[in-house]
């Protein structure tokens, strides 16, 4: 299918880079608007697919037009995709706060849309991608959109109502995972150990806990205890812990991103 990705800043051209090495992405049909011209022309470069100076040139040409641009200029980037938009193309809108509902007052109430709340892991292609289509898109675009997001990451699908717990869940969740990374590393560097040496151990530790989760049958609350032999090291860690609150610090953190979310979508349905 030929797919038009407008936007192609840190997300959206991070699904460009992993669809265009994918078995699935051809290359020559894959187009790229920015508003940036030259961040287009390096994009363009990069993977193969040709550039347009145009928003209106490109969804007249696509079957699948992915919007990689943020909430605040969406209002005008759906303004131009309008005027040549037809409903039988799709449409994938990853804007935090942007309903589908607020996309079809610009396209139509026909318009196809799938709605989705990457991560930044899709970067190095572990995105954790939510899907949230209409009602009455074709196998085929289902297929090609799902082949799009899982050259990036893992892709489930959920209502649009789940969207802002996903966004607590694993769409901000990164930054707190970087969060705690980097006190690890500081907390390594204070004790001795040289800072580059020091973010492999707690990066790695991190990445393998999260493997471990993806395929052990266990509970989280057994895997924890699982690690905590009694009057070792790892169960003082853990009651230091809980006596200063980390799961509560944690959830209230979650409920902040939701929170936000949700304020950012009553503000664009005025």
């Amino acid at each position: 299918m030929k797919t038009g990705f407008i936007g192609v800043g840190n997300m959206g051209g991070a699904i460009l880079r992993g669809y265009a090495g994918s078995a699935q992405g051809k290359k020559d049909q894959i187009m790229i608007y920015d508003r940036d011209r030259e961040r287009s022309e390096a994009v363009s470069r990069e993977t193969g697919g040709s550039m347009t100076d145009h928003v209106t040139d490109l969804v007249r040409a696509s079957e699948v037009i992915v919007l990689g641009v943020k909430p605040q200029v969406m209002d005008d980037v759906l303004e131009e995709v309008a005027k040549a938009y037809k409903p039988d193309k799709l449409v994938i809108s990853m804007a935090a706060g942007i309903s589908i509902a607020f996309i079809r007052k610009y396209l139509g109430s026909d318009a196809r849309i799938i709605r989705i709340m990457p991560n930044t892991p899709a970067l190095v292609g572990e995105g954790m991608i939510a899907m949230c289509p209409v009602e009455g898109l074709s196998l085929k675009q289902l297929m090609g959109a799902e082949a799009i997001l899982k050259s990036v990451g893992k892709v489930e699908e959920v209502d649009e109502s789940m969207l802002d717990c996903v966004i607590g869940v694993s769409g901000s969740s990164p930054a707190y995972t970087f969060m705690y990374i980097e006190a690890l590393v500081k907390a390594a560097v204070a004790n001795g150990m040289e800072r580059q040496q020091a973010r492999m151990f707690a990066a790695q530790a991190v990445l393998g806990a999260a493997k471990l989760v993806m395929e052990s049958p266990e509970s989280l609350e057994q895997l924890r205890i699982n690690v905590c032999s009694p009057g070792g090291t790892t169960i003082e860690a853990v009651r230091k812990l809980e006596q200063n609150g980390f799961m509560d610090d944690v959830k209230e953190a979650f409920q902040a991103a939701v929170d936000r979310s949700r304020e950012m979508t009553r503000q664009k349905k005025g």
